[in-house]
């Protein structure tokens, strides 16, 4: 049942995170002008002057937490997701921070405040705030994360959880909430109308009835969340066992069959007051592009002047090691199903398809340069598509863009495989952090690519590129 335990941790993490804040910006300023750490060459602003900002600090802190999702509980976070949602929610923070003061300075300050700078803050006490409440923050929720584990594992206060469906879907649920003890789940059956013909359940888990007694089970089992694995062709059922656990007030988690269909986040729409449902609505669209886009374009341009010296090495190496361009360009297919040029350094031998036409590359291919096998091991050779980034071609993180030749196959053969196309292709992606890359399953390719694009966030982009470095640079696999 849903209690008031959850509202209880979200307004302790409210309190605590405009606490930290404050701490952080003290800190922030001591470690700038009481600590001989870095020079000052504008004089010390007196500890005063900071003090008027500490309210504002203690406001922004949880309200740039809020818009970025951070008190939405949800159990299935990782620590990874937690620690680029604290960074990102701190760089809001500051942005709003910065704004703010500023504005208060030059607008609503009388003339002695604006004179004495009463709102002026050091940008560099900006910069320190956001390294030391990231920590903090992080920290904060590293402590709860471990005290909460603890208690599941103890077998307290875990979220009785009923399984509607027994079918391939249910028990893979059942698998992962068995497997994932930490996340507090205690299943304790399913509801199934196999239950008429029999009472055979599923690794100790019985099957406790049929799925039109549910609403009664849901009270005497106490059920605290309902997961929905059936078919599609059940729907009317589904929409019954929403109201049921409405009623009663349970948490419901729909679990869509992707074998069956894949589809991205529906959303509903006002058209001159009729209701429309969007079925592949996605995210990623207005002011959230505009986002992305300037982060693509800050990073490609650092890593283009990073990269600059290995590249020139590397394009060195491409050019003694075979006869042929260094640069391999090839048609891609992009946002919207439109084809771009998209350029990598040559890894196999010039003209490799010459004879054979296009063929779907693996490892250990033949094909390959003594170079080139080296190159792609490590994905090096993909570092030219950072112009493709600055271009506007592609982004850093998304989908991988594929051949127009090959998507034409796919697109016939895997249901939803051009949804894949509703945002702009990536240098690396969630399907491909996750191990499937290559010559790996088109459909679990699609399933991840389907979740990056339905499920992104700023601070998803940056748990990508992350893991992108760490696998790459120590080449490991993810499965």
């Amino acid at each position: 049942m849903i209690t008031n335990r959850a509202k209880l941790l979200v307004t302790l993490h409210v309190v605590s995170d405009a606490i930290l804040g404050m701490a952080a910006f003290m800190l922030a300023y001591a470690i700038r002008f009481e600590i001989d750490l870095i020079p000052v060459t504008r004089g010390y602003p007196p500890f005063a002057q900071y003090l008027n900002v500490l309210p504002l600090v203690a406001l922004i802190v949880p309200v740039a937490f809020q818009v970025h999702g951070m008190y939405r509980l949800r159990r299935h976070r990782t620590r990874l997701d937690d620690f680029f949602g604290v960074l990102v929610g701190n760089v809001i923070a500051v942005v709003l921070g910065i704004v703010t003061t500023l504005y208060i300075q030059t607008y609503l300050l009388p003339s002695a405040l604006k004179e004495r700078g009463a709102y002026e803050v050091s940008q560099l006490v900006w910069v320190l705030f956001l390294l030391v409440n990231t920590v903090a923050s992080y920290s904060l929720r590293e402590f709860v994360r471990t005290v909460f584990e603890r208690r599941w594992r103890a077998g307290i206060g875990l979220k009785r959880v009923l399984i509607a469906g027994s079918g391939d879907l249910g028990r893979l649920v059942a698998d992962k909430c068995l497997q994932h003890r930490e996340l507090g789940y205690q299943v304790i059956g399913f509801v199934d109308d196999r239950a008429t013909e029999d009472r055979l359940g599923y690794r100790g888990l019985p099957l406790l009835g049929a799925l039109d007694e549910t609403d009664n089970l849901l009270i005497s089992e106490q059920v605290d969340l309902l997961y929905i694995t059936l078919p599609l062709e059940k729907h009317v059922m589904m929409l019954s066992l929403i109201e049921d656990a409405s009623r009663e007030c349970v948490e419901v988690k729909v679990v869509p069959d992707l074998f069956q269909f894949i589809a991205l986040r529906a959303g509903l729409e006002d058209f001159d007051g009729i209701p429309i449902i969007s079925v592949n609505d996605v995210p990623l669209h207005g002011i959230n592009t505009a986002f992305k886009r300037i982060i693509d374009v800050c990073l490609s341009v650092t890593a283009l002047l990073t990269f600059s010296v290995p590249m020139t090495v590397i394009a060195l190496l491409v050019r003694s090691a075979s006869p042929g361009p260094v640069i391999y360009r090839q048609e891609r297919m992009g946002l919207d199903g439109r084809s771009f040029t998209v350029y990598k350094f040559r890894s196999m031998q010039y003209e490799a398809e010459g004879e054979t036409g296009p063929v779907w590359s693996r490892d250990n291919d033949p094909r390959r340069t003594p170079i080139g096998a080296w190159l792609r091991r490590f994905y090096l050779d993909e570092l030219p598509q950072l112009w493709n980034v600055l271009r506007g071609d592609m982004s850093l993180v998304g989908p991988r863009p594929e051949r127009p030749y090959f998507v034409k196959q796919f697109k016939h053969r895997y249901p939803q495989y051009m949804l894949r196309h509703k945002v702009k292709a990536g240098i690396t992606g969630w399907a491909q952090v996750n191990g499937w890359r290559g010559d790996t399953s088109i459909e679990k390719r699609i399933e991840f690519d389907l979740h990056y694009i339905e499920n992104w966030s700023v601070s998803l982009d940056f748990k990508i590129l992350w893991l992108t470095i760490v696998r790459g640079l120590f080449h490991l696999r993810a499965y």
